[in-house]
């Protein structure tokens, strides 16, 4: 059995997947039709490109690009990235980020350090510490130069229906707020997946996500806010198309 701790990003990834992927989230920069916003992801995955590293090709059109290259041994994974992430005001700039974990698959400690390449300054500076057991998995991150602090746990309730709850907090150091969220996921059929969240800012969201044919993955997404200024639910809602060779 390996021990390798995996890379810096997958602490926390299973809490994530359940309370934020494939919801209806845009980049920053995105195109606009009409009442439609949305974007294009792009991914490419590539073992031993090379020797003794795995590739990965991202790119989110309009809003960013890079490629990474990850080195994993028993107890080490290391990661190297160098990208474009989109400027609202500037356009595009230059980033290189680095992170590495240490320990175990059971337990690991790591980093992220990501560099603005025209200004040589430190852009994101992020620590993490995970814990990984069949029980529980828990994961306390520090972000935006230690001034955020997330803790996660995740628990799967059943694995032939990919049934689980998650659970997140989040606290700002300089401004003193907390804030959190709760969800849950559960396969009705073995390609039909739902997922719900609520956080403490008053927002509920759903999905329902359908394969087809092991390769298409048609999601859709919706959102609402029942705390804001106006009493007006403010709905939204998604629709996103995966393909997975």
């Amino acid at each position: 059995m390996s021990t390798c701790p995996g890379i810096y990003f997958d602490i926390g990834k299973k809490a994530k997947d359940v309370l934020h992927t494939d919801y209806s989230n845009l980049s920053p920069i995105h195109f606009h039709y009409q009442f439609m916003d949305y974007n294009v992801d792009l991914s490419c995955k590539v073992d031993e490109l090379v020797p003794g590293f795995k590739s990965l090709f991202k790119c989110t059109i309009p809003d960013s690009g890079k490629l990474e290259l990850q080195h994993l041994s028993n107890y080490t994974g290391i990661t190297g990235c160098i990208g474009l992430e989109g400027n609202l005001e500037k356009g595009y700039d230059p980033v290189l980020n680095l992170s590495g974990l240490v320990g175990t698959n059971i337990l690991s400690l790591g980093g992220n350090v990501a560099l603005d390449l025209p200004t040589r300054t430190i852009s994101k500076l992020n620590a993490g510490l995970g814990l990984n057991t069949n029980f529980l998995v828990a994961s306390l991150t520090m972000h935006d130069s230690f001034d955020i602090v997330k803790a996660s746990c995740y628990h799967e309730v059943n694995l032939l229906t990919k049934t689980a709850i998650a659970a997140e907090l989040k606290h700002s150091l300089s401004m003193g707020e907390t804030s959190g969220t709760i969800g849950a996921q559960h396969a009705f059929f073995p390609q039909t997946l739902l997922k719900a969240r609520f956080d403490t800012f008053g927002r509920a969201g759903a999905l329902i996500q359908q394969g087809f044919w092991e390769r298409c993955f048609v999601t859709m997404a919706g959102e609402v806010e029942f705390k804001n200024s106006d009493n007006n639910l403010h709905p939204k809602v998604g629709v996103s198309v995966a393909l997975k060779p």
